[in-house]
């Protein structure tokens, strides 16, 4: 048999589907596409433009075997709900509403599911369709199929990253999560959010990789996905803490720099800190779209370990930070509101509507340098920080609190003060020591 060929042709990867269409047809034939031969690596990796070969000698973040030879033990996605409208919302008690109400549905559908005499591949047509009622996913209706009921239990609202410096509510439950992967030895209880830290890393080829240090559950993100390196793991209880960083890499890094003083936290410090190096995601951009990152030795280990810590502390206590000091236009024909409703930028970014009431100007450009993957810290914060309302099961997700009526507009601030400090951080950060290409 002989052995195939394969051409490829790459085009602009920003180009939209008309401008791709609109290129095809200039083409107009097979024959006029300029082709190129491609042979796959010793990795068989066919696509192999822009990968740099020494990431490959760095390093392992996670090794999926058992020798080990890697910085961290154990690692996971976050965490997958497949109904999120339901599972997460800013307001516990309209979770507490929405969770009682599908639990309720569920268990009527397990009651019928057990007096009928249907058989497995009937099921779809079996269960009752009304997305104000519940959310339907191939693992809740495994879980109808085995009988399985469910209980609502208080315990299970969770504090949860959702999104980049988005704090939500979270029902963490084995059967309404579609996948809680290793989470229940990650955070198993409130009081283990004391004290562990993780590594929530963005992964995959929709958007640039980027990594945000949070200590509580995050979900598994769109657009790829996440893995997550958290610093303990735990029994489900919350007991039998183990760190898990391993041995080996604890052994490597005090071999390599010849310092037997280093930690097992310097080490999860500095990760993080090469993590945000520019060098480091420009030059390994193509290799961070395939797979995990791999750490490098730099010329020096306690600078990054240093900056990593810092970066650790205000991205994690992100809300105890100093609010930054922004002008407020006031329309003085309106009743003071810090209710918000849907956010604005300005085109030039420098001014940020809050609502009709507040505008806020002087936004330094800065703030925008320090980006999570297509937006910026502030970006995030004003996309997720809106109402909304679900197509499907029409609930509503208000972040404002009744509590605390400037929550969002001190969170605002706290997260520029929190982008100005991690961009002088990053540029400070010292040379990878990588060779020039």
């Amino acid at each position: 048999m002989k052995k195939a060929i394969i051409y490829y042709n790459k085009i602009d990867d920003t180009w939209t589907k008309e401008e791709k269409l609109g290129h095809l047809e200039k083409l107009k034939h097979i024959n006029n596409v300029e082709w190129q031969k491609i042979t796959p690596d010793k990795n068989y990796t066919w696509l192999t433009d822009g990968l740099a070969d020494d990431f490959n000698t760095f390093l392992s973040l996670q090794e999926r075997n058992s020798n080990l030879k890697s910085i961290f033990n154990l690692g996971s996605n976050g965490v997958k709900t497949n109904r999120d409208s339901w599972a997460y919302n800013f307001k516990r008690d309209i979770l507490i509403k929405n969770i009682v109400r599908i639990i309720e549905t569920y268990n009527g559908e397990v009651f019928r599911w057990n007096q009928s005499s249907k058989i497995k591949k009937e099921i779809d047509n079996f269960l009752i369709e009304d997305n104000l009622k519940i959310s339907w996913s191939e693992g809740l209706k495994s879980h109808v199929l085995r009988g399985t009921k469910i209980e609502y239990d208080k315990s299970n609202i969770r504090q949860s990253l959702y999104r980049p410096f988005t704090q939500s509510n979270l029902y963490f439950n084995s059967v309404l999560n579609e996948r809680r992967y290793q989470f229940p030895s990650i955070f198993p209880t409130p009081e283990t959010e004391k004290e562990n830290k993780v590594i929530w890393l963005k992964v995959g080829t929709e958007i640039p990789m980027f990594a945000l240090a949070v200590n509580r559950i995050p979900d598994l993100l769109p657009q790829g996905g996440s893995q997550c390196f958290p610093f303990y793991i735990y029994d489900e209880d919350g007991t039998n803490r183990k760190e898990n960083i391993t041995d080996w890499a604890l052994e490597e890094f005090r071999t390599h720099y010849k310092d037997p003083t280093i930690t097992k936290w310097d080490i999860f410090h500095y990760t993080y800190a090469v993590l945000h190096h520019p060098q480091y995601r420009d030059r390994y951009a193509a290799n961070l779209k395939r797979e995990l990152p791999r750490i490098p030795y730099t010329p020096e280990f306690r600078p990054f370990a240093e900056a990593g810590k810092r970066l650790t502390e205000i991205h994690i206590y992100y809300e105890q930070q100093p609010e930054y000091r922004l002008k407020h236009i006031e329309n003085k024909d309106l009743p003071i509101d810090w209710r918000v409703e849907k956010m604005r930028l300005s085109k030039d970014k420098t001014q940020l509507k809050y609502n009709d009431f507040l505008t806020l100007t002087n936004i330094p450009s800065e703030v925008f340098e320090y980006r999570l993957g297509n937006r910026s810290a502030l970006e995030w914060v004003i996309d997720q920080y809106q109402v909304s309302i679900d197509k499907r099961s029409n609930i509503t997700n208000d972040p404002n609190r009744l509590d605390d009526e400037q929550y969002i507009l001190r969170l605002i601030k706290q997260v520029i003060t929190v982008s100005l400090e991690t961009v002088k951080i990053v540029k400070g950060l010292p040379d990878l020591g990588l060779p020039n290409d």
